[in-house]
């Protein structure tokens, strides 16, 4: 992963007392699409404006998912794309940190076994805005085995505090106040033993130092949940923006453009600097897609420049075209 480390003394000096640390955090479950370069330009954009810190995180916890040639190409792709980090983290190797976290919580009375199946989820739980399944409580009463949460194989979730939550994101993104009515408790550790997302990435972000967070408003949803369990734990509360997505037209919906075409495919008919120049007009940084690299949108580079609304592409084949 060298290969994509900011170079030594290029930029604003990497010290002082009040300095930004922000990180992309894309998971190694699959290859990079469209989506991923466009979500990491805007973080490497927004921290190398700011003069801040900026470090990769390779969220690579999924034991059946996450592979490493996927955690290797994501590295290639972004060096590929013209996107340089000041460090570069693996998710896996802060295991101890995660059960320390699990450990805190227990010790708090909010950690509790949940043997509930998807199925039963789906019959007795409600639909979210983000077509999930808000988590009933339905385990919420039940205690950890004697000898602790280690001693079970079920899901772990939290009793989230039922006092809402103001948030607040820093571009406007509606937030909901009350992630316990809106999601219900959250699995923090599976079924197949792994630590699930909301409690690794609140615990990574908080064990280096991240003060900023920029990320798609997909996540938006997530970010009061994760807010809650910062406070249960103690933790500090980054500044979060959340910003457009990419989507695509799928069996008439609109889905993430993940599936359609990933960056593989996408060198075959771009270089690094055409692509940028798509995903930058698409984001409303460019009147024409013309081919540019991401350092030659640093200059004067703003967030009332990115457009607000979601983009929606298609892919063609042979290359990337808006359709709204």
């Amino acid at each position: 992963m060298a290969s994509i480390l900011h170079p030594p003394g290029d930029g604003a000096p990497l010290s002082g007392p009040t300095r930004v640390i922000s990180r992309f955090a894309p998971s190694t479950t699959g290859p990079a699409h469209p989506g991923t370069l466009l979500a990491a330009l805007l973080c490497w954009l927004d921290a190398r404006a700011l003069g801040a810190r900026l470090r990769l995180r390779l969220e690579d916890l999924d034991p059946e998912r996450s592979r490493p040639e996927w955690r290797e190409a994501m590295g290639r792709d972004l060096t590929w794309f013209g996107l340089d980090f000041d460090d570069v983290d693996l998710q896996s190797e802060a295991g101890g940190a995660h059960e320390a976290a699990l450990d805190r919580l227990a010790e708090l009375g909010r950690l509790y076994p949940c043997s509930c199946t998807r199925s039963e989820l789906r019959a007795r739980g409600l639909p979210t805005a983000e077509g999930g399944t808000r988590y009933p409580g339905t385990c919420r009463g039940r205690a950890l085995p004697p000898d602790g949460w280690r001693a079970t194989r079920d899901p772990l979730r939290v009793a989230l505090p039922t006092d809402p939550i103001p948030v607040r994101d820093e571009g406007g993104e509606p937030l909901d106040p009350d992630p316990g009515a809106a999601m219900g408790d959250p699995i923090v550790r599976r079924r197949d033993g792994s630590v699930a997302y909301q409690l690794a990435g609140v615990v990574d972000d908080a064990r280096v130092g991240v003060t900023r967070i920029v990320r798609g408003r997909d996540l938006a949803s997530s970010t009061a949940t994760q807010v809650a369990l910062q406070r249960l734990l103690l933790l500090p509360e980054p500044t979060y923006r959340h910003h457009l997505l990419l989507l695509e037209e799928r069996g008439g919906k609109l889905a993430k453009l993940h599936g359609a075409v990933d960056v593989t495919t996408l060198r075959q008919h771009y270089d690094a600097a055409a692509l940028c120049g798509v995903l930058a007009h698409a984001a409303g940084l460019l009147e024409r897609p013309d081919p540019v690299r991401p350092v030659e949108l640093l200059d004067g580079f703003a967030w009332e420049c990115v457009g607000r609304r979601d983009r929606v592409m298609g892919w063609t084949g042979e290359r990337l075209e808006l359709v709204d």
